[in-house]
């Protein structure tokens, strides 16, 4: 009995030592543009008929975000520069937060007919210069793709990621609390969640426990 006591407590300190440096501390970790770019089609794009293409280029502490919408014959390229504000990824929540910081930018657009171009260059003239508001986060808000509030552009990814089991399963085990942009990347800033890796120990097959030991180490449970 003394044996497996032994080898229990030796387990609990091998999680503990793995985990060490996760329970307090944040770590980095990087997701390269081409990343996060693939992530928006997969789990935007690809879920809104109306939006062909969402993209980012990142920079330093700043983004320039890229939609191409498909309207009736209307193909329409627009852009504006985002800076990030907040992110937060756990299992529970999955919400980026971006500050707009620059006006739309008109990038190409092909037109079905005269009408149509007018109208875009009048709206975008009328919104700027009248309204003082921007149209891309509107546009995007009727779309379903994000949500403005107080002027910030709130990216809820949870109604597709909240989907995903797999998804909600890993970052039920990290905890993103925020991210930095950086040239071609995004560093996400977060810790492990200690819970979650002793529920996996927990879950793992019985024979696992076992890895670690001496097999020719006999227990007063093996004696009979």
């Amino acid at each position: 009995m003394q044996t497996l006591i032994s080898n229990i407590s030796k387990r609990i300190r091998q999680v503990y030592q793995k985990a060490e440096g996760f329970i307090e501390d944040e770590r980095e970790f990087p997701l390269s543009q081409v990343f996060l770019n693939a992530t928006f089609q997969r789990f935007v794009t690809d879920n809104v008929q109306m939006l062909k293409d969402l993209h980012a280029d990142l920079h330093e502490d700043w983004l320039r975000l890229y939609a191409t919408l498909d309207y009736n014959g209307l193909d329409i390229t627009l852009s504006v520069d985002l800076k990030l504000v907040q992110m937060e990824l756990n299992k529970d929540r999955q919400l980026i937060v971006f500050e707009q910081i620059s006006d739309t930018k008109l990038i190409e657009a092909k037109y079905p007919n005269i009408f149509y171009k007018l109208g875009v260059k009048f709206a975008l003239f009328f919104y700027q210069r009248v309204l003082h508001k921007d149209p891309l986060g509107m546009i995007l808000e009727k779309l379903g793709v994000i949500t403005v509030i107080d002027d910030l552009l709130h990216l809820d990814l949870n109604r597709w990621l909240g989907k995903n089991k797999s998804i909600i399963d890993t970052l039920a085990k990290v905890h993103v609390t925020h991210a930095l942009l950086r040239e071609a990347e995004m560093v996400v800033m977060g810790n492990v969640n200690l819970a979650a890796l002793f529920t996996k120990l927990s879950q793992e097959k019985e024979t696992d426990w076992d890895d670690d030991y001496n097999e020719t180490e006999v227990t007063p449970i093996k004696q009979k």
